[in-house]
């Protein structure tokens, strides 16, 4: 017989004799007639009878079998109801009970006290929340079970604003000491009324992080030194060797200049910028503009990018002199990447703010039923909960093996500028 044959036969005869023949067969009609949700309403009750089981091991463990006890003093002391979380659901049982009658004291079950604590129910919901069920109907979503309770409204609230707070507290104090930043995505997501200033970084190698936020009632410049403040304390280095990628904000680019000077690396979103452009100009000549901006950020030499896009603000000076404009204030910093050699692939993923724009997708989708945020501290616990969140399911940026090449380029460039030392 083969070994995984003998596994199947030994968990049914164990199954029928936890819960009988009659039960397992009882079960078993239900499945076929109702599906998935009877089978996870019986995974449910055999969780229910296995914590039970646990639990009376762990009796016996401390006080001995039945007319074989392993301490005079330690005596069983009947059962009470309790209740325990199996998965997301809360679930009544009864746990049983020792006593020391030298000391005239109840003697804790371990295993009780562990699978009652709400810590790991609190996970589960954060994430069925954050997937799109609202915390009012999360009752509805649990297993129909007539031993769940404990999944009102209330208590469901209860619960989200203790995992979340822990995110909040743990996403702030996270140090960064550790990663290498090798290109830092910044912009702003508006939230109640409220702006949030937000740092994702690519390292070294190609990973991405959300790195920090900081709120303000509007994108300013000193909200935004707060916010690289925030990053150094806690031991994120900040250098001129870093690639800054922005929409062009003027409060963000005030305070990466007074940081860092006229001259750090930044690359201006080339989408935002297209979009400006257009709104410059009559529809007629949108799809044209459109093109010749797209097709001269495609080049992959510098040169030939930058002769494109002057040939087209040459075009544009005939049409719309503030549409002209707009692109001429912007030129070097579209080409950053173009300057800097960054191969296709990498050079795709730098030349906008989408990586950032994507997850501040993500935080709308899993605020959606966030229908009333009270204050700062509620909006900053589910900024930092969905972030964390987001960072789970990122992957390397595509073309993440050119960054070493880029940094050379970046150390290449940065020695030019060093002044010369003085012979002695």
């Amino acid at each position: 017989m083969k070994e995984s044959t003998r596994r199947r036969k030994n968990a049914n005869r164990a199954f029928q004799q936890l819960g009988g023949a009659g039960w397992i067969a009882d079960r078993l009609y239900r499945v076929l007639a109702d599906g998935k949700l009877a089978f996870d309403a019986m995974m449910v009750e055999m969780g229910k009878m296995f914590a039970e089981a646990i639990m009376d091991m762990e009796r016996i463990e401390k006080a001995g079998a039945d007319y074989h006890p392993l301490d005079s003093n330690i005596q069983k002391w009947a059962s009470q109801p309790g209740s325990i979380y199996i998965g997301d659901q809360k679930v009544r049982l009864f746990h049983p009970r020792l006593r020391n009658r030298a000391e005239n004291r109840e003697i804790p079950i371990e295993s009780y006290r562990k699978m009652k604590q709400p810590g790991q129910f609190s996970e589960e919901l954060l994430e069925k929340i954050l997937r799109g069920v609202s915390g009012q109907k999360y009752a509805d979503t649990v297993i129909a079970s007539a031993r769940a309770f404990g999944v009102s409204a209330s208590s469901v609230s209860r619960r989200v604003v203790e995992v979340t707070s822990a995110r909040l507290e743990e996403f702030k104090n996270r140090g960064l000491k550790g990663f290498k930043p090798f290109a830092i995505f910044l912009d702003t997501i508006h939230r109640g009324g409220q702006a949030f200033i937000v740092a994702l970084g690519i390292d070294l190698e190609g990973r991405k992080m959300p790195l920090g936020f900081w709120e303000g009632s509007s994108e300013n410049s000193e909200i935004c030194q707060h916010l690289l403040s925030d990053l150094e304390f806690r031991e994120l280095l900040l250098s001129k060797r870093i690639l800054w990628v922005t929409d062009g904000g003027s409060g963000i680019l005030k305070a990466l200049r007074e940081r860092f000077g006229k001259k750090f690396i930044h690359q201006r979103c080339t989408i935002h910028k297209d979009r400006n452009i257009q709104r410059h100009l009559p529809k007629k000549y949108r799809d044209h503009a459109h093109r010749q901006f797209r097709t001269a950020l495609e080049q992959n030499s510098y040169a030939d990018a930058r002769r494109m896009l002057l040939d087209l603000e040459k075009w544009l000076r005939g049409i719309n002199e503030s549409a002209a404009d707009s692109l001429q204030e912007a030129l070097e910093e579209l080409l950053t990447l173009h300057r800097l050699r960054v191969p296709a692939s990498l050079r795709k993923t730098l030349q906008s703010t989408n990586p950032i724009e994507s997850m501040f997708s993500l935080v709308r989708h899993c605020e959606r039923n966030v229908k009333r945020p009270r204050n700062s501290r509620m909006r900053q616990r589910w900024l930092a909960a969905i972030l964390l969140h987001c960072e789970k399911s990122f992957r390397r940026v595509k073309g993440y093996g050119g960054i070493a090449q880029v940094a050379s380029v970046i150390e290449e460039e940065l020695g030019e500028d060093r002044p010369a030392r003085k012979a002695a």
